[in-house]
């Protein structure tokens, strides 16, 4: 009976791994398995990827192989869609950032009094509330200042009128000297008065809108510049009129009211009244073309009523100092001050002051710098665009 520990040992047998659709193991030599050698799994060659038409189906038939097809982690699709990226050609550029275009506005414009009614109380109604021009206080303090003042020969009227005194009102009542005084009189109405309301009137009324662009609002609406023109004329003017016109109309009607006057004076003295109106109507627009000529050429409110005061006063004082030195008057010409005095002391018929030309020498002179002003406003107003200058 043979020992069991003498018999020789049994090498294992072992089975290499089975894969499935696994190319078959090529060696170049056989491999022996051998109890000294140590066990080396075989390495296998490049497994090719399975290529299948239909879809691989698991069964009990079938061994589970652990060969499954890869999906990328964030995407479902199958891998054969095109995955390319389409994109649109870029539009070709011109050089603009934006086209500008102009919408034609089809619906119903307001009249046209409507609009040039906005311009003129943009400017005449900021005298007296907020919400429209903002007038400085300086301004209107000044303006007040000036329509008390012009009201001295109405109280004085008055005064006579109340204390009975004939002397008093001899001096202060109505009359042609006291009528041309009232408008046309050098000291203190045409030297501190008028002109110097007439020059901070002026200031800014079209230079602001040229240094803040102001007109590219003014024209981008249905406003012609012969109504931004005129409105702005007006509101100049009517400012001046209700502190020269106004004070005018309660002088005469103060002499009606407290001395009583009738019907037969009213016909005597109410032509020289109407003639010192329209005296007053042409130095106010004198003063306002000059002054909105000289306010379109500027970007400032400085210069246009330094300017303006200085045409009025230099060129008064200039003839006044070549009458006296050279005994002749013909500088007279060149002040707008003495031409309205002249052409003034013609239409009321007081005593004239000027003898050595004729009154319509200085009327056709008041009309050529009128004229040049005009242009130099026109031309000026026509230049400005719709955009800031």
């Amino acid at each position: 009976m043979s020992n069991p520990e003498d018999a020789p040992p049994v090498a294992p047998q072992i089975t290499p791994p089975v894969a499935s659709s696994v190319a078959p193991l090529e060696t170049s030599q056989p491999v022996e398995y051998t109890t000294d050698a140590p066990v080396t799994p075989p390495v296998a060659s490049p497994v090719a990827p399975l290529e299948t038409s239909q879809p691989v189906e698991y069964t009990t038939d079938a061994p589970v192989t652990g060969k499954v097809r890869l999906e990328a982690a964030w995407g479902s699709t199958e891998g054969d869609e095109d995955l390319s990226v389409t994109t649109s050609p870029a539009p070709k550029s011109d050089g603009h950032v934006f086209k500008q275009q102009y919408k034609q506005w089809n619906g119903e414009l307001n009249p046209r009094w409507m609009r040039n009614w906005a311009i003129l109380r943009h400017h005449l109604l900021g005298v007296f509330k907020k919400g429209h021009r903002p007038w400085g206080m300086p301004i209107r303090l000044y303006l007040l200042i000036v329509f008390i003042a012009s009201m001295s020969d109405v109280g004085m009227t008055l005064l006579s009128g109340l204390i009975g005194e004939s002397g008093l009102h001899s001096v202060w009542g109505v009359s042609r000297d006291n009528l041309y005084g009232h408008v046309l009189g050098f000291f203190p109405r045409n030297m501190l008065y008028y002109p110097v309301v007439a020059a901070l009137l002026v200031g800014g009324v079209i230079s602001e809108d040229r240094q803040h662009g102001t007109s590219a609002l003014y024209f981008s609406r249905p406003i012609t510049r012969f109504d931004y023109v005129a409105m702005k004329f007006l509101s100049v003017a009517i400012i001046q009129g209700l502190i020269i016109l106004v004070t005018l109309a309660l002088y005469y009607f103060a002499e009606i009211a407290t001395m009583g006057r009738g019907w037969a004076w009213i016909i005597d003295t109410f032509p020289m009244f109407l003639a010192t109106v329209l005296s007053a109507i042409l130095l106010i627009f004198t003063y306002t073309s000059i002054g909105l000529s000289l306010s379109s050429v500027s970007k400032g409110k400085f210069f246009p009523g330094i300017a303006l005061l200085s045409i009025i006063l230099g060129t008064k004082v200039l003839a006044f100092i070549a009458s006296n030195l050279f005994d002749r008057e013909i500088l007279y010409l060149i002040s707008p001050y003495d031409c309205l005095a002249h052409v003034g002391q013609a239409i009321i018929g007081t005593q004239p002051t000027y003898d050595q030309y004729s009154w319509t020498w200085s009327l056709a002179s008041l009309v050529a710098m009128n004229a040049l002003a005009l242009y130099v406003l026109s031309t000026r107003v026509s230049s400005m665009e719709v955009t800031r200058e």
